[in-house]
């Protein structure tokens, strides 16, 4: 074959450090746009993002020619730096040093889209940590509790 071809779902979920819940209603929009043409630039397309005061969830599809590492290290250094600038409040702003990515598979887009856009509602009945938790074990991810939160 003389192309390469390849679609990788990926739900990318990464919190605030310390889940410090600094990511206002105001600031949010334009923080997923930003982070949006940083994965547009890295030709991983979101196919939407959300999250609360205290973390993100993207749903993107990977580039095959960039490492999941990387895109990551790009989007979470470029949007902390973007934050910084957007207020007093923000100049110490950082995310947490760790993320989670699970594979989506193509029947489950629409699925994963509609627990991203509803993250408000979903949050009224469930921390970020026991979501957290919830996606490790649904796709069976041993863990250390002792690392998994800074």
């Amino acid at each position: 074959m003389s192309q390469s071809l390849a679609k990788n779902l990926i739900h990318l979920i990464y919190s605030t450090k310390n889940r410090t819940p600094c990511l206002s209603p105001e600031v949010r929009p334009a923080l997923f746009a930003y982070k949006a043409g940083i994965l547009k630039q890295w030709q991983s397309p979101a196919l939407v993002i959300g999250g609360e005061a205290d973390h993100v969830h993207i749903l993107l599809c990977l580039s095959k020619n960039h490492a999941l590492a990387k895109v990551i290290e790009q989007v979470k250094k470029g949007s902390s730096k973007w934050l910084k600038t957007q207020g007093p409040d923000l100049e110490e702003f950082h995310w947490q040093a760790g993320y989670g990515a699970f594979s989506v598979s193509q029947s489950n887009v629409e699925q994963v889209k509609r627990y991203i856009e509803r993250q408000e509602e979903h949050h009224r009945r469930r921390t970020f940590q026991d979501e957290f938790r919830a996606f490790l074990k649904r796709y069976e991810i041993a863990f250390d509790e002792r690392y998994v939160w800074d």
